[in-house]
């Protein structure tokens, strides 16, 4: 079989996320399994215009600012120069709108789509790009298959006009190589929240910054780990200046893998306080690692947190909930040991191998009706 993939980074981006890990650990089981696969994706300085990663061959086209624009081009010389069973489409920018210029079955790959949350994280007038180009999905994408990572996004695009039936929940898979509980490590002398992500302003961290007041009234000890990077830190390091939280708060910036899952295994709590995720992936890596999570009540995340059984929701924004929940698990050792034993069970049935089987047999049956 011979698949074509197009998605707007490879892994070798710097800028590749969770989008990236997703549709390589997926795809490059296929590429084991004897299937030719091709990633068409958007290129970066110092990258070679075509790659290989895990068997699978990338080439590359235009920037992240003209990928949607070049694309189309690279697509449709690749399909004259060769037959391809099948072409996946990975939305998770602005749609490609293959459906358009391919002549052969798609397979729309979504783990969310933003919707009116993109005001949250950009100018208005880019927003209203996104906003606008997400809104012909439904028609221009209507004989396509999709496969989504949530219930989430799964009713996001019903909601849209999507028939259920056109529709495939296939939960991501994780590394459980790296992602695993050490006790011999042990959790931190403080009790530490945890944040681990982007910090972009749509992510909403300044929830947790604004909740830790009144953690510390019930739990003086307690500090929040800030990890990773974005163009927000320095309106979040501000922000934690003016709150006087400078000696609770410590942002970490980027850390390697090793150093994220060190975290995660000596942490009390992570929190995740987006407004819509397409399943909040930290959440079952942190679990993985045997910490809980506290996450808003928010499409995605309630996926991928069993309130009350693995962590806990609240709804999303509302700092003082988020602190409630936070102080009932820093402060009640058994409900947090509960949770920590529970998220660490649920976390082991997220596989990538699982995941690939599930989308093979979703390729499988789409490439046998032609």
């Amino acid at each position: 079989m011979r698949i074509l993939l197009v998605n707007w980074m490879d892994m070798a981006n710097p800028m590749a996320g969770g989008a990236e890990v997703h549709l390589t650990e997926i795809f490059r089981r296929f590429a084991a399994r004897g299937d030719e696969v091709i990633l068409v994706s958007s290129g970066f300085p110092g990258a070679a215009a075509e790659d290989e990663y895990e068997g699978i061959r990338i080439i590359r086209s235009g920037s992240r600012e003209t990928f949607n624009f070049t694309a189309p081009f690279v697509i449709k010389r690749l399909l004259k120069e060769a037959p391809y069973d099948l072409v996946v489409d990975d939305i998770n920018k602005v749609p490609l709108f293959t459906p358009l210029y391919v002549n052969v079955p798609v397979l729309a790959v979504i783990p969310h789509l933003f919707g009116s949350a993109v005001f949250r994280e950009t100018n208005p007038l880019l927003a209203s790009y996104v906003y606008c180009m997400e809104k012909p999905l439904s028609a221009v994408y209507r004989n396509a298959v999709f496969e989504v990572i949530s219930e989430s996004t799964a009713r996001d695009l019903e909601g849209r006009g999507i028939s259920r039936d056109r529709i495939h929940v296939v939960y991501c898979g994780m590394d459980h190589d790296l992602y695993s509980a050490d006790p011999a490590a042990g959790k931190f002398d403080e009790l530490t929240i945890l944040y681990v992500g982007r910090i972009r302003k749509y992510k909403s961290v300044d929830v947790i910054l604004k909740a830790m007041p009144e953690v510390l009234e019930s739990v003086p000890d307690a500090r929040l780990v800030i990890v990773g990077s974005g163009d927000y830190q320095e309106d979040l390091m501000s922000l934690t200046m003016r709150m006087g939280l400078a000696d609770h708060v410590i942002f970490t910036g980027f850390v390697d893998e090793a150093e994220k899952v060190d975290w995660m295994r000596r942490s009390h709590v992570i929190v995740n306080p987006s407004p819509k995720e397409g399943w909040g992936l930290t959440n079952i890596e942190a679990g993985a690692c045997g910490t809980p999570a506290v996450a808003s009540d928010a499409d995605g995340l309630r996926d991928s947190v069993k309130d009350g059984d693995t962590g806990l929701l609240f709804p999303y924004g509302d700092s003082s909930a988020l602190a409630d929940c936070l102080v009932k698990i820093l402060s009640e050792n058994v409900l947090r040991n509960s949770l920590s034993h529970n998220a660490l069970d649920w976390a082991k049935t997220f596989t990538w191998e699982r995941a690939a089987e599930e989308t093979m047999a979703l390729v499988d049956s789409m490439t046998a009706k032609r």
